[in-house]
């Protein structure tokens, strides 16, 4: 089973940007994006095969996650449970027969902080979230997650500790996380590889540098490792700040087909 995550940076823009290109060559299982920034009926994506999933946050060109699968979801939910609002439209919860698929866009804390405080509450009910749904079946996390984990998870790690997204904080909320029964897919299998970012700056020849963030990521539940093949980053896609991820799970002698 082949997943993809992208933050898109605005989803009709990426598709000016050749989006749909890149959509049908990967052909992929379950295909995750973030940051929308769009309302119901501003596009009309011709996803022949999928079934689509959105949700919008209520400020115009702000936020938003949308799915789309080939295999039809027992369920969906919008937000961290039915009966909570998600204004921002940063959390899709896909229940299939053997796991749940979790697509998240972070909040940003901002660069002066402002938002930390939100942030880790936000983060606080989100693992609460995830471990009730754990409890019932495997979770196969991805999304956005505006944290780069580990100093290896950024170019300028020195010059950058303390601010948003590399904070003590927000790392250790992704450490408290991983800690509870989760495994980083791209670090179960890169360990130690350096160079591997996400989301680069639009700043004059920044990505051409290489000089990055890793803040995408596919988590899962630590008793699907055994049905790992690859996670990786696309490194060389354009459309958006971010590059694609994607997971390679499952097969003929694993639950998840």
């Amino acid at each position: 089973m082949k997943l993809v995550s992208w933050n898109v940076n605005g989803l009709r823009a990426c598709v000016r940007k050749g989006f749909m290109d890149f959509f049908n060559a990967m052909d992929t299982d379950i295909f995750s994006v973030q940051e929308t920034k769009l309302q119901k009926g501003q596009i009309s994506l011709d996803l022949e095969g999928y079934y689509q999933f959105w949700n919008d946050a209520v400020k115009k060109g702000y936020s938003g996650t949308a799915v789309f699968t080939k295999k039809k979801p027992l369920h969906v939910s919008y937000g961290l449970e039915e009966d909570i609002r998600d204004p921002e439209g940063r959390i899709l919860t896909l229940e299939f027969e053997d796991f749940y698929l979790l697509n998240v866009y972070t909040p940003n804390s901002q660069r002066d902080l402002a938002r930390l405080p939100f942030r880790l509450e936000w983060e606080d009910k989100l693992l609460a979230y995830i471990q009730k749904l754990d409890q019932q079946k495997p979770v196969i996390y991805c999304g956005d997650l505006n944290v780069a984990h580990q100093e290896i998870d950024l170019r300028n790690f020195k010059s950058n500790h303390g601010n948003s997204g590399f904070t003590t904080e927000e790392r250790g909320k992704m450490t408290r996380l991983l800690e509870a029964g989760f495994t980083d897919t791209l670090r179960y299998f890169h360990p130690d590889t350096e160079g591997i970012y996400t989301w680069w700056s639009y700043m004059k020849t920044v990505r051409e540098r290489n000089i990055g963030w890793r803040i995408d990521y596919f988590i899962v539940s630590n008793r699907l490792r055994q049905y790992l093949h690859s996670s990786t980053a696309l490194c060389d896609t354009m459309g958006s700040d971010h590059c694609p991820i994607m997971l390679d799970i499952g097969g003929e002698d694993s639950p998840l087909r």
